[in-house]
């Protein structure tokens, strides 16, 4: 089976081409977008299922809270504020994990290329 997040090359092994390194960074960046759809997803059906509000007011709420900004429409019912709560702390560590996700593969080539430097001297 293979990987879902790219292997990176140890210290021994040489820095990788521009090229797969561009393919890398690309592979990060369909994980990214994926699980930034698949949360997007959970909060629409969420909002709509505990809310009963509409799709495009539920993606409204649900972009809005990811995006940080908070929801649009104040939640009225217990599961639709519990919900809303837990989505907000859910967002808040998605962010993190999408921004680790993105920038791994160019912090790791950034201190690699640190590292090949400093054992070649």
């Amino acid at each position: 089976m293979k990987r879902v997040l790219p292997e990176f090359e140890r210290r021994a092994q040489p820095v990788i081409p521009r090229r797969r390194f561009l393919i890398r960074l690309a592979h990060s960046g369909i994980i990214a977008i994926v699980l930034v759809a698949v949360s997007l997803f959970v909060g629409m059906a969420g909002f709509h299922v505990l809310e009963g509000i509409g799709w495009m007011d539920a993606f409204l709420n649900a972009s809005m809270l990811l995006g940080g900004m908070g929801p649009v429409n104040i939640p009225v019912t217990f599961g639709g504020k519990l919900f809303a709560g837990l989505y907000a702390l859910y967002c808040g560590l998605a962010v993190i994990l999408v921004a680790g996700v993105v920038l791994a593969p160019v912090a790791h080539r950034i201190l690699h290329t640190f590292h090949m430097e400093s054992r070649d001297r």
